[in-house]
């Protein structure tokens, strides 16, 4: 049986639907992402899962136990690193761990065998004695990814793993998760609003939008709905433009305030074209870039808004 297992789960509050009636499965061994704007539904996801929230309805399977109907035994076989940190700065690095691995009841020597082994998985071992509150916010987080993996879970849980890091912190929490997905026996199954994760990580991607999931499929293959380019092109008047842009080799235009993104084929050759043609109409063309799609276009190509911004006027036309 897949490690997770996701039936028409569904969570409402207060006649709100925040999860609506999704559906996946988890394989074994995989890093699976749930990948959407702040408010999308990803965390009370999570917190159904980890039997956090009870759902309003449908139904969830994790490590083979039921979400509702067998709470304590999904507990046993899970890890979660939540996003809010969650250590006690007063303890050392090995005592947050020694306490954890006694909640989960492993006895003296086993403990004291992985904690040597998941802080050293982190690059934290010779840190083992130091006391917490003086780790920086990435080597708390490294704990926290330790402590997640102590007791030897079968699903491992990352809600926004690397929130609020720095970008060179952030690549290397992303290394450290690699590298625990090939040496660990685990499933994990990780939120998060950036793009870049999603894609460097995770073998299948759920994007997920107002409590829906949209599409899901593998980085490459959702790419792949965009088209072979995206064309950027930031203008004086793009309703007026998109009216004149009728070429086939142009399969959608998304507008984004005074920014166009256009799914083309062969982009290269349809950037003179297009700049043409906004000469011809009066409209002037402030900036144009090039670039080979991402799941943020993939968003984009599907709701018309960025993951990354939510306000502002923002239409969307189909071609």
């Amino acid at each position: 049986m897949e490690p997770i297992v996701v039936k028409n789960l569904t969570k409402t509050f207060n006649g709100f639907k925040a999860v609506d009636s999704i559906n996946f499965t988890v394989k074994k061994g995989e890093i699976f992402g749930l990948l959407g704007p702040n408010g999308a539904g990803k965390t009370t996801t999570i917190k159904m899962l980890v039997t956090l929230l009870k759902p309003s309805s449908g139904e969830a399977k994790v490590a083979g136990y039921d979400v509702v109907k067998q709470p304590n035994m999904v507990r046993k076989n899970i890890g979660i690193v939540f996003q809010e940190p969650t250590l006690d700065l007063e303890l050392t690095a090995k005592e947050n761990l020694d306490f954890h691995a006694r909640l989960y009841g492993l006895n003296k020597k086993r403990r004291e065998e992985r904690i040597k082994e998941v802080l050293k998985l982190v690059d934290l071992y010779d840190k083992a004695n130091l006391q917490v509150k003086k780790f920086s916010g990435g080597m708390q987080r490294r704990l926290e990814i330790a402590r997640g993996l102590l007791h030897f879970p079968k699903v491992l849980f990352l809600d926004e793993p690397t929130l609020g890091l720095d970008a060179q912190t952030r690549r290397k929490i992303w290394d450290y998760i690699i590298e625990m997905k090939e040496r660990e026996d685990v499933t994990i199954i990780l939120t998060t609003h950036y793009i870049e994760e999603a894609d460097k990580l995770c073998d299948r991607v759920a994007i997920i939008d107002k409590g829906k999931i949209i599409a899901l499929d593998d980085p490459e293959n959702l790419k792949k709905m965009v088209g072979e380019d995206v064309v950027s092109l930031t203008v004086n008047d793009p309703e007026r433009l998109i009216d004149e842009l009728a070429l086939e080799e142009i399969r959608k235009i998304v507008r984004i305030e005074d920014r166009l993104e256009l799914s083309v084929v062969k982009g290269e050759i349809m950037i003179p074209r297009m700049v043409e043609i906004a000469q011809k109409v009066g409209v002037e063309v402030k900036s144009v870039s090039l670039r080979k799609p991402t799941l943020e276009d993939v968003f984009i190509h599907l709701t018309g808004r960025e993951i990354r911004e939510e306000s502002g006027k923002n239409a969307f036309w189909r071609r």
